[in-house]
């Protein structure tokens, strides 16, 4: 199929410049909630890490290091409730590379579906049809069990834009659907260390991998992850995925041959990262203050936040649903606040907005102020 098989898309946050231009114009300056990118200072830790590796001369491992693996294998065991065999991790140059390019890895083309959620971050459907395969976005186990032409399952828990999380009994419900169909199941939980709901605070989120949701049996299953969020390292590009080591065997030898690594330096970092949760718990306070700020000033305002129980957003509408979601841009760009349209995510997000929480504790205040001193629309 090739690149011309994306050709004509354009990138969605590009269509957000009118908008962007207008919020920009606010006489105290524009609050830009509407991309999850990280504004807080990497921790020390990770950046001493990456400064004493920075003597990286060789060629770096694809399969990463050894340290790097049992790092991941620790961090699921502590923070996961997951055991993972460090044969079965492989760092991936950010965790968007791996969604747009595992279709076409796992040799999908013609003929064959990626199921994705209803509504969901683009990249998953633009690595179908990347692959020349067809999308499904479903929500609905019932609607792919048991279809042959079904490669491969999309989870995103907690999910983007939404923040919803899935059970243990619906994380199971997708693995026993994908075991009698023969497709692979890929969860993507990078913002599994952001909870906000009580119960998932105490219990964490649960992971594709943990044993409740597999019965200790991994194959077919794979999670990827990012340390762009828990640990403010987006511009690391570092991330990884982890499960079944014969799927990552597959990935290890396509990645080599196409020099899909991830730098030294930046492998010793992450090592350390993982290896640190008192910085992640730091993080996750910042994001849990903002938060807070801006949850009432909404609601105040007139909107309700749906879902939204872990991760980095506000999934937003009008308490009367009475807005769509570019009315609602258009709404927040006059007070000088950008956020993001749900039409990005698919058609059920036509009646919201995604509202992020990575802007300073400073610009989440604006944002909070100007939504208060202003009328309901």
């Amino acid at each position: 199929m090739g690149l011309g098989s994306l050709a004509g898309i354009d990138f969605p946050w590009d269509l957000l410049a009118p908008y962007g231009a207008r919020a920009r114009s606010h006489p105290d300056g524009v609050v830009d909630l509407s991309i999850g990118t990280p504004v807080d200072a990497t921790p020390d830790v990770v950046r001493q890490a990456l400064a004493d590796a920075s003597d990286a001369h060789g060629y770096p491992q694809t399969y990463g290091t050894p340290a790097l693996r049992e790092a991941v294998a620790d961090w699921f065991a502590r923070r996961r409730s997951a055991t993972v065999d460090p044969d079965g991790v492989l760092p991936t140059v950010g965790s968007k590379e791996l969604v747009g390019l595992l279709p076409a890895m796992l040799g999908l083309g013609a003929g064959d579906t990626v199921v994705l959620p209803r509504v969901a971050y683009p990249t998953y459907a633009v690595g179908a049809r990347l692959a020349g395969a067809d999308a499904l976005a479903t929500d609905d186990v019932a609607d792919w069990d048991g279809r042959p032409d079904v490669k491969l399952v999309w989870v995103n828990s907690p999910g983007n834009p939404h923040g919803a999380v899935a059970s243990v009994a619906e994380l199971r419900a997708v693995v026993a659907a994908a075991r009698r169909t023969g497709a692979v199941v890929v969860s993507d939980e990078c913002y599994a260390e952001l909870p906000w709901a009580e119960d998932l605070v105490r219990g964490g989120v649960p992971s594709l991998l943990d044993p409740r949701v597999c019965d200790g049996d991994q194959s077919g299953l794979l999670v990827t992850y990012s340390l762009s969020k828990q640990s403010s390292m987006a511009g690391y590009r570092a991330a990884f995925v982890a499960g079944d080591p014969a799927l990552v065997r597959d990935l290890l030898a396509l990645r080599k041959q196409i020099g899909l690594i991830v730098p030294a330096p930046v492998q010793a970092a992450m090592t350390a990262a993982l290896a640190d949760d008192a910085h992640v718990a730091a993080q996750r306070e910042l994001y849990l203050r903002r938060r807070e700020t801006l949850v009432p000033a909404l609601t105040s305002a007139g909107f309700v936040i749906d879902r939204s129980e872990a991760g980095l957003y506000l999934w937003t509408r009008r308490a009367d649903s009475s807005l769509g979601c570019w009315d609602m841009v258009d709404w927040f760009a006059e007070r000088g606040v950008l956020v993001a349209p749900g039409a990005f995510y698919g058609e059920d997000g036509a009646r919201h907005v995604r509202i992020g929480l990575t802007a300073s504790d400073e610009r989440i205040a604006a944002a909070a102020a100007r939504l208060g001193a202003t009328e309901s629309a």
